[in-house]
């Protein structure tokens, strides 16, 4: 590597960092997915939110560790590659690759939903179509565009969702006054149970998609292995804190789970505390941040195809080339456009579902890498206690196989269908597990991925 190369500057501070995590997470989705959320726990959104965010809390300290023994891209795939055993990193990396798949769905799904909801002589498959299709043309073309707005796009989110929050209130409190404010019932009530709030915190999770994203900017961080973790940890905190007050304040307005349509139930909420223009206003925030996040994770889903098909891991002459014009990968991006079409046969909760089982995969085999890194490294044995790098990640890794075994039942056996698939294909990559698996190079430079002792959080 030649000394003079250019190199990325180190300028941004934590907060910038956590401001990007948060951005990545859409808060505005916690409105998105509030229906479904509000349908599946019989009325208890905000507790849903407060057991998801325990859980994230948990495995976010230990992305945090892994964070600073490995500051490389490839997450999830590359702390297990590292610490366990390449063939078990492969598999957390193929069921990673479900969350990139059907990411891009959800997000379409949502916003095909709430444009439905007020134009409901067009019909649902339309707007998903239109979505797909404009979506895929800017990112075959590139998505400058996305990147430019992203920052006035997290403005606008954060100003729908304090309206949303003050006249949430307001109404509640023309109605019954300063009591009416502060009430249990939306946390718990007679209909819901621990049974069905455990399951929305299942599907609640989705929320929390994107949090780890931070450590894509581990190269432009100032003091990036104590910023780092800290921006983890902040971006789960304050994104789960958002969620549980939005949550809260949505369910005193509309008690219970009945809706025209769970899957477009905010707007229907907007435009009972705000009349039709708080409505529109909603719906254009909604769309805004769907179409503007559907770009983004489309972009997402085919690099880490490319990245899959320039190594060999998927054919290489599909996935490892790039549109000799606009400098894209053509194929993976019409490939996840045209995967996003399934979104015509499944509703919200079956999709963030598909989603969610990838994930809990990938942060409980993130909470194990923290335990077998220090059983295997002194130095790690050195910088952390017992209690840090073995019980809070053991934690971790529970809570999160609890969250998947009450995720939708037709999810578990994609997922497990899926996990087969990759099984088979990497026995013939690796001849039968006689050899390593190729590995994937997330990034488009030589990176030491060499391990680093982790300093303590």
């Amino acid at each position: 590597m030649s000394e003079d190369r250019v190199k990325l500057e180190r300028t941004l501070s934590l907060r910038a960092v956590v401001l990007f995590g948060l951005a990545y997470m859409t808060p505005l989705i916690v409105l998105g997915t509030f229906g479904v959320v509000a349908s599946t726990t019989n009325g208890s959104v905000p507790t849903a939110y407060i057991i998801t965010t325990i859980a994230m809390l948990f495995t976010a300290y230990s992305y945090g560790i892994m964070s600073r023994a490995f500051p490389v891209s490839g997450s999830a795939y590359t702390y297990v590659r590292k610490t366990i055993d390449s063939k078990v990193g492969f598999m957390v990396g193929w069921g990673v690759l479900l969350d990139y798949f059907f990411l891009p769905m959800v997000i379409w799904l949502i916003g095909a939903a709430y444009l439905n909801a007020r134009f409901p002589e067009v019909p649902s498959w339309a707007f998903l179509l239109g979505f797909i299709g404009i979506t895929t043309i800017l990112n075959v073309y590139g998505i400058k565009l996305a990147a430019k707005v992203n920052s006035l796009l997290m403005v606008f989110q954060v100003l729908v969702i304090v309206f949303f929050v003050v006249l949430s209130l307001r109404h509640v409190f023309a109605d019954g006054g300063t009591d009416a404010l502060f009430s249990l019932t939306p946390f718990f009530n007679a209909e819901s149970s621990f049974t069905t709030i455990a399951a929305g915190a299942a599907v609640a999770a989705y929320s929390f998609l994107g949090f780890d994203a931070v450590t894509t900017l581990t190269e432009e961080t100032i003091n990036p292995r104590r910023n780092i973790p800290r921006a983890i940890i902040l971006t789960a905190l304050i994104g789960g804190g958002i969620y549980v007050l939005v949550g809260y304040t949505t369910q005193l307005v509309h008690p219970g789970a009945t809706f025209n349509d769970a899957d477009s139930a905010a707007f229907e909420i907007a435009t009972m505390i705000g009349a039709d223009l708080f409505g529109a206003i909603f719906l254009a925030g909604m769309v805004l941040a769907q179409f503007t996040s559907g770009i983004a994770a489309q972009a997402s889903a085919s690099r880490l195809l490319f990245a899959m098909g320039r190594d060999a891991v998927l054919p290489r002459r599909l996935f490892g080339s790039l549109h000799p014009r606009y400098h894209t990968p053509v194929f993976s991006i019409v490939l996840t456009g045209v995967i996003g079409i399934v979104a015509l046969f499944l509703d919200v909760l079956s999709a963030a579902s598909f989603i969610n089982f990838g994930a809990f995969i990938a942060f409980t085999m993130v909470n194990v890498s923290v335990i077998v890194m220090y059983f295997r490294n002194a130095q790690t044995r050195a910088d952390y206690s017992a209690l840090k790098a073995v019980v809070v990640p053991a934690i971790g890794a529970a809570v999160n196989l609890w969250l998947m075994t009450k995720l939708d039942i037709h999810a578990v056996v994609l997922g497990l269908i899926w996990l087969a698939i990759g099984l088979a294909h990497l026995a013939y990559l690796t001849r039968f597990f006689t050899r390593q698996p190729p590995e994937v190079d997330f990034s488009e430079d030589d990176t030491d991925t060499n391990t680093r002792a982790a300093e303590p959080v």
